[in-house]
């Protein structure tokens, strides 16, 4: 399940990481380009939703506290011939997001789809856990996905067209012990959306929600949960880069059949 599944503390994010000067990505070269915003760009699932738009075209733009750790990302999508950007941003702080949208929309391009994938799994006792550690996850789970929504779709609204993804969790439909604060953030995250979609559906924006109920295969499910890990051969864990292909999906639905919700989970996974 999600909940099981998600790395501790992905990211929230800091400092720019400017390109190599050899790349694609000057000021210049981008202006007009289509966009994509990827807030919580991990090794996972995030990464695997960049590669996959920048394949259709879109520059990448990519974002996690510490911009450094994105350049393995960068470097991949553009030895396969696709452009990004990364941005080392806090997507809890209201100016740097404020900051980072208005600096894509003018340097890169209008922001046709934005992807909020920051997680927040940190599992604790209702006895132990701290007011500062329950606050700190809603911010990075729920409160960082407000920001980024009300952002890019303030630039939405005004063309009349864009797609907002929200990566979702076990935990967006269900709480379970030792999870209060993660599910707590995830449910919130959920009624954001759907809120969202609601008021922004009308005016042509494309609100959606994704549950991803199932372990990914990723490095932290490679290492703390290796039985999961072995199931992979089998598809017993969700693949990145098939989340990513529905989130392609999502984006490319045409307008008289939109989804809001969508649950992704292995076939031999119990719900």
């Amino acid at each position: 399940m999600a909940d099981r599944a998600a790395s501790p503390y992905l990211p929230c994010f800091s400092i720019l990481l400017q390109p190599r000067p050899s790349s694609i990505l000057s000021t210049g070269s981008l202006v007009a380009e289509k966009a994509i915003l990827v807030v919580g760009a991990g090794a996972g699932t995030g990464g695997a939703i960049a590669k996959r738009f920048a394949r259709e075209g879109f520059v990448a733009c990519v974002v996690r506290r510490t911009a450094d750790k994105l350049r393995p990302l960068v470097d991949e999508i553009e030895a396969a011939g696709g452009r990004a950007r990364a941005y080392g941003r806090d997507a809890r702080k209201e100016e740097q997001m404020v900051a980072l949208v208005d600096e894509i929309e003018r340097d890169v391009g209008p922001i046709e789809v934005a992807a909020f994938n920051v997680g927040a799994n940190v599992p604790a006792s209702i006895l132990e856990e701290t007011a500062r550690k329950y606050f700190k996850i809603w911010e990075m789970a729920c409160f960082g996905g407000f920001l980024m929504g009300r952002e890019v779709a303030r630039r939405m609204v005004s063309r009349g067209r864009g797609t907002i993804l929200y990566t979702g969790a076990t935990a967006s439909v269900r709480g379970r012990e030792h999870f209060a604060a993660f599910a707590g953030a995830k449910h919130a995250l959920r009624a954001l959306a759907q809120s969202m979609a609601k008021e922004l559906g009308p005016k042509g924006i494309h609100v959606a929600h994704v549950i991803i109920d199932g372990a990914i295969d990723t490095d932290f499910i490679r290492t703390t949960f290796p039985e999961l890990h072995a199931l992979k051969d089998r598809g017993g864990i969700l693949d990145p880069a098939h989340v990513a292909d529905q989130f392609w999906m999502l984006h490319a639905q045409p307008r008289d059949s939109w989804t809001f919700e969508l649950d992704l989970r292995p076939w031999m996974e119990s719900w």
